[in-house]
């Protein structure tokens, strides 16, 4: 039985996991968190999140929701899963982590904590997603830059950074594939008179409305034909799937950041 405790449980996600997991005989829930000052903290997670399991309270404090747990599921923002990471270093805890919209300096400071406890770090979880990161590196590697590569991403309106940690994972990959550095050659709008588009540049635009849970399209655009990625999730479940996964299989792992594709195997 894996025991976690899992941040910012009223988000998209954070209610997604709970209630997946609650369902799942082999992870016990036994903590919660939300921002201090958030209208759920002291209620039962039971009677906010369909599926909870009984007798876990929400809370405002990491250290207090946290103590019993084997691994921390965090998907919140960049300051809050700093601060969880310190906490896990200070504790030995093991995390799962899927926040996005880390600036260049948090994440080097978060990977520093990292190399420190066991974690899964990914923008996304889902299986199919990750299957889609290694094809658009294998695509990218077999057309060259003779081909454009654009990647297109839209979520719902309330998402906060833009672009999605997806697009930027997928453009990292199709620049792994190309061999360059995702820094070098990214162009994230256009606007005006941009001029002629430069080779080896890699497009990433975002589309933000309704209450799309998460659409990318990884395109390569050659003269005469072209070739789409697609991957279009409906419901969060498949993230939450990935993230329990995740859960079940750091704990007793060397220290150090892992990605899914280390937990699928790829």
């Amino acid at each position: 039985m894996i025991k976690i405790a899992v941040a910012g449980v009223c988000g998209r996600m954070g209610m997604s996991v709970a209630s997946l997991a609650g369902a799942d005989g082999d992870i016990e829930i036994v903590g919660a968190t939300e921002a201090p000052g958030h209208v759920s903290v002291g209620f039962g997670l039971e009677d906010l999140i369909a599926g909870a399991g009984p007798g876990v309270s929400v809370s405002g404090s990491i250290e207090e929701a946290a103590g019993d747990a084997d691994v921390i599921i965090d998907f919140t923002v960049p300051e809050a899963t700093l601060a969880h990471a310190e906490y896990s270093v200070r504790n030995g805890k093991s995390m799962v982590i899927g926040t996005t919209g880390f600036t260049q300096e948090q994440r080097e400071e978060l990977l520093g904590l990292l190399g420190r406890i066991p974690c899964v770090l990914a923008p996304n979880m889902s299986v199919g997603v990750n299957i889609l990161f290694e094809i658009s590196r294998q695509v990218a590697f077999h057309l060259g830059d003779s081909y454009d590569a654009e990647i297109f991403e839209t979520h719902h309106r309330g998402k906060i950074d833009s672009p999605s940690g997806t697009a930027i994972a997928l453009a990292e990959a199709v620049a792994s594939g190309l061999g360059s550095q995702l820094e070098d050659v990214a162009r994230y709008e256009r606007h005006g008179r941009t001029g002629a588009r430069e080779k080896g540049e890699i497009g990433i635009q975002t589309l933000r409305g309704g209450d799309v849970v998460g659409d990318h399209t990884v395109m390569f655009l050659g003269d005469g034909e072209r070739v789409e990625l697609t991957h279009k999730a409906t419901t969060r479940e498949n993230f939450s799937a990935g993230a329990l996964r995740a859960a079940k299989w750091i704990p007793g792992k060397p220290p150090g950041a892992y990605a899914m594709r280390d937990v699928l195997g790829f």
